[in-house]
């Protein structure tokens, strides 16, 4: 039996409707209610996103009024996955890196209703903030959201150095940090010394290993959170945003599993000069060939893209946006695994070259 899924309903005045309806390019929210099963909360909501914007069915960015319990965000992030004709990627993609050991947002599929009527299925995504490190019992810090291609750890094309990056958590002084560790990163001579006591390499190298097997074209300059531990003063990368993956571009068109190479896109300075060091690329070797041989292949995978398209297929089927492309739904999961096996294979056989 498929489990029922959580459902939210938004409740709007006509005016605050209208008045959302009315830019949807404008970031200042408006007031609505949400209620979450059987408990209503006062919020402050606007659109997300960039081009979904114009797409019929819309993400949401939501502000709760009423400050939340001390393991509960202020805010949360309703995403609706037009795109993905799977609408499971994203999840999926989340899910496998954090069983890589890299610290993920939690992400959990809900049915919106507005005044209950169907708006569809949605992708609730945790925020990174406070409480994020909070709940995973980290130290606090600066979290900086890499939002633009400019955040790609060069020195090149910029006004400034945190030029592509929004601060959600710290101050102007935690800058300075990361002004530092680009200039390091883009200072060969000393790089091999000081980026290890900057950067969680470790952290990092998992990240690039496992956008590299998800292929997440879009993600090696930006939609990642950059996480600054206040205590041992490292940088560590957080993925955000994972649903151009296995085998989608983010226009949903087909991507041939060899179109990123083994070692990401070229325009992220600081993975070029971590591959053009051989201690780095040794390691990176290793932590690829682990996780192809553990979890990046059809054997691992199969159960988790079965379970999530047989548990979310009655919610596409009553989703106004996608009901009528049931058979598209239905011909994703083959298409995954396919690109699993593909493009396992095609970085096997670049590893015997690295």
């Amino acid at each position: 039996m498929t489990p029922s899924l959580p459902s939210f309903d938004l409740q709007f005045d006509h005016a605050d409707l209208r008045e959302l309806k009315r830019d949807i390019w404008s970031n200042t929210p408006v007031p609505a209610q949400l209620k979450i099963e059987d408990t209503v909360h006062d919020i402050h909501i606007r659109y997300r996103g960039s081009y979904t914007r114009e797409l019929e069915k819309k993400s949401y960015h939501i502000e709760f009024a009423k400050e939340p319990g001390w393991d509960e965000s202020s805010e949360l992030h309703l995403n609706a996955e037009s795109i993905d004709p799977s609408h499971f990627r994203n999840k999926l993609s989340l899910d496998f890196m954090r069983e890589l050991g890299i610290h993920t947002p939690e992400s959990k599929h809900v049915f919106v209703t507005l005044k209950g009527e169907p708006l569809g299925l949605y992708l609730q995504l945790e925020s990174v903030d406070e409480i994020y490190l909070k709940k995973r019992n980290l130290p606090p810090g600066t979290i900086y959201y890499a939002v633009s291609d400019k955040a790609d750890f060069s020195q090149k094309r910029k006004r400034g150095l945190t030029s592509g990056y929004q601060r959600k958590l710290g101050n102007m002084e935690d800058d300075h940090h990361l002004i530092h560790f680009i200039r390091k990163i883009n200072s060969p001579s000393t790089f091999s010394h000081e980026i290890p006591q900057l950067l969680h390499i470790e952290n990092y190298l998992r990240w690039l290993a496992g956008a590299v097997c998800t292929m997440n074209n879009d993600g090696f300059t930006h939609n990642y959170a950059l996480y600054l531990n206040g205590i041992d003063k490292q940088f560590s990368i957080i993925p955000w945003d994972y649903d151009a993956t296995f085998g989608r571009r983010v226009n949903g068109e087909a991507m041939e599993w060899d179109y990123v190479p083994i070692t990401g896109k070229t325009k992220n300075k600081l993975t070029t000069q971590l591959m053009k060091r051989s201690g780095f690329r040794k390691l990176y070797k290793d932590i690829l060939e682990e996780i192809l041989d553990t979890s990046f292949n059809v054997t691992y995978l199969e159960d988790k893209v079965m379970s999530l398209h047989s548990s979310l297929r009655p919610y596409i089927l009553m989703d106004p946006h996608f009901q009528k492309d049931i058979d598209l739904y239905d011909r994703e999961p083959p298409f995954i695994l396919q690109f699993i096996e593909d493009r396992s294979a095609f970085l096997r056989q670049e590893l015997k070259y690295f």
